[in-house]
Order: structure tokens, then sequence, then C-alpha cells
């Protein structure tokens, strides 16, 4: 006789308006203005996205991914803060120590959220529901940050619960009420269903989850193919038989710069680029990580975006290598086309365990002493913020070695 398998309790963890709550925590005299940030560090009327906007902006009809000039509009009187990567990474990474002391299946998705699989973790903290507890009251006494958490016995039921009672949620769906449990809820909550896809349901008169779980597959296939048909049926169950999977190797870490005024100017774009050489080695040594390849973006006046790779050997999880690579690479660039930038980006590729990468090291001495430096400057950068300390180069009006 076969044993019934036993019911997986998967958590979702979601951190609440995270970047806006690290600035708030930082800077406590925000608590409670509309927070938006994404912005340029010049100020909110630059060309960049929103990134996160905290739920007193989002009641004024600011979204993430919306255009800077839109947010402004809508919220001229709202604080916008430029993005603070290295801040928000240190945080992440004491949050994702919290899931790691509850359970060694965490699937990290971003900075900000992951699921987690507490099946056994039962025998020493207790139901999905005690284990939410754990992970929300760990994190507030770890960083001050306030989460939201899906319990369910699949990654799609909990993700959806996360997100249906924010901020600080709590939501817990026992196992077999999956689909009473996401019945009532828009389709627009199921994951693949876009505005196209979503106009093209509710033209067929579907207009929630329940109601798409009631359709004939036949009638989703026609209107969304067969393959999504299906796969938003089995969704609309309640049914996802995904594992939680931990440790997923990380293909690049990068970060870009879209400039208020498109440019040519050589310091202008130097500084940039050393900054964002720096961010980028700040987050792969937070994640003992080096990176073999260098890619830079870049995107002209009019849109046309190109990238170009450069090899580093020894891989290094050093800002000043990674900047000297993307600086001779820029540098081709501007001496080849005559046309203004509008956008740069660094992203390091071709990721390793930083300790492997630096075997074969011929100048261990001077590596060392540039780690401890790196590592003092890490400490004042993820208490302070990115600001608080630069290298020389960074700093306007000196000249950075080529």
């Amino acid at each position: 006789m076969n044993a019934t398998p036993r019911s997986r309790t998967i958590l979702h963890v979601d951190m609440d308006q995270f970047y806006a709550a690290v600035e708030v925590k930082r800077r406590p005299e925000l608590k409670g203005l509309p927070l938006i940030v994404g912005s340029d560090p010049k100020g909110g009327r630059g060309r960049g996205v929103v990134s996160t906007a905290s739920y007193e902006a989002r009641a004024l009809g600011v979204r993430s991914a919306m255009p800077i000039s839109t947010a402004w509009r809508l919220c001229p009187r709202g604080v916008f803060l430029p993005v603070d990567m290295p801040a928000y990474a240190a945080e992440s990474a004491r949050i994702h120590r919290v899931f790691e002391a509850l359970t060694p299946l965490v699937e990290p998705i971003g900075l900000d959220e992951a699921f987690l699989d507490v099946t056994d973790s039962a025998l020493l903290v207790g139901d999905g529901e005690a284990c939410a507890r754990r992970v929300r009251s760990d994190i507030l006494e770890a960083t001050g940050l306030v989460c939201s958490v899906g319990v369910a016995a699949n990654k799609f039921v909990a993700k959806v619960a996360s997100d249906l009672r924010k901020p600080a949620a709590l939501v817990v769906v026992p196992p077999g009420t999956e689909r009473e449990f996401l019945a009532p809820l828009d389709v627009g909550r199921l994951w693949g269903v876009g505005r196209v896809a979503e106009a093209r349901l509710k033209a067929l008169g579907v207009r929630t989850i329940g109601e798409l779980a009631r359709r004939p597959e036949s009638d989703l296939a026609r209107a969304l193919g067969q393959a999504a048909g299906r796969r938003l049926a089995t969704l609309a169950r309640g049914e996802d038989d995904r594992a939680v999977v931990p440790d997923r190797a990380a293909v690049s870490l990068g970060r870009e710069t879209t400039f208020e005024t498109d440019t040519r100017d050589a310091e202008s774009l130097r500084r940039t680029l050393g900054e964002l050489a720096e961010d980028v080695a700040f987050r792969l040594r937070l994640r003992g990580l080096a990176c073999a390849t260098l890619q830079l973006k870049y995107r002209f006046e009019g849109f046309e975006t190109h990238t170009r790779q450069r090899p580093l050997s020894p891989a290094s999880d050093h800002g000043p290598d990674l900047f000297r690579a993307g600086w001779e690479e820029l540098r081709a660039v501007l001496k080849a086309d005559a046309r203004r930038l509008r956008l740069v980006g660094l992203s390091a590729m071709g990721l390793a365990p930083g300790a492997e990468a630096e075997q074969g090291e011929l100048f261990g001495a001077d590596r060392g002493r540039l780690r401890r430096a790196d590592a003092a400057m890490d400490a004042i950068r993820a208490r302070h913020g990115e600001d608080a300390i630069r290298r020389g180069g960074q700093i306007p009006g000196r000249e950075r070695p080529s």
C-alpha cells in the first residue's frame, strides 16, 4: 500500500516597500512621507525609473517601473532619492541569514523576497504559521524592517497569499483549500496574465480565478494558446508542484545609470563608471563572488543600445579592476562614435566563488592589502550608505588612474 505523500509547507517572504523602508530606517524623519526611490542623484525631475514607492506615494498613483518624470507629476511634494544598492544589499544579507537559520531550503528572488520550504522545520519551530511568525519576528529584530508572509502547500499560492493584505501580512492557506482561496481573486493575480491576456480572458467573461478554473481548457487554449491555457488552468486550481530550489547560482550582477542629460563629457562618464564599478564590486563581495567577465552596456541618444565585454584575469571583486576594464571599453566607444550617451551600465558575469577565483594570484601581499581596504569600506558603506566613503578617484575633480 502506497503512503500518502506528505504536504509541503512553503513560505513566501516579501519585504514591504523594501528600498523605501531601508531609507526610512536610516532617516527616520522620512517616516509617513511619500517616498520615491529611483531618482538620479540630482533630484526628482530626472530620467530614471521608480524602483520602489512608499505606500504614501502609491496612494497618489506612483508605481514601480514608472518614469521618474511621471512620478514627479503625480507626487510633486514627494521625497525623491537615488537607489543606494550597497545599503539594500547589506540589509538583504542580514535578512537571508534569518532565512538560513530556519531552513537550508531558501530560494532567493532578488534582494527583498524568497521562498522557504519549512516542511522539516515543524519539529523544532512548529507549523507553517509558527514558522512565519518566527521569520517576521527575527527579521524585525535583526533589521528593524517589516515583511509580509504567505503560507501554503505550494509556491504559487504562498506568493499570492503574501501579497494579499500588505503591509505586515501573514496569510495562511491550509492544504486542500487552495482552490477556494483563489476563487474570488482577480484573474490578473495569476502568473503570466498581463494586460493582453487579461483583456482576452475578460472578453470571455472570465474575471476571477474561480471563473477561469471552471472554464474548459479548450476555451482557454483558443484565447491564449494551448500551453498558456493549460498552465493557467492548473494554477487556477491551486496546483503547483515546483520545488524550492536553494542556492541558485547568480548569472550576473549589474547596475546602470540613466543620465539627466545625454552626455559625452569624459569626466562625468568616468566618475559615473567608477561609482557603478564600486557598487557592483560591493555586491560581489557581499555574496562571496568574483567576476571573470565584465560587460559594459551603453545607450545612445535615440535609445540605440549596445553591450561590450572584456575578460578579467584573474577574476576580481575589486572596484578599480572593474572600473579599468569598463573604462577601456567605454573609451573605445567614445573614440568610434560621436553621439552622446543616455545610459551606461556595468554587469559582472562569469561569476565564481571569490576564494576560488583568486587561486594563482601572483601579488598576494598587494591583494591582501586591497582586500582589507575593501572590507573597511564595505563596513562603512553598509552602515552609513554609499556616499559615506569613496575612493579618491571618485571625488569630483580628481583624476582616476587609467
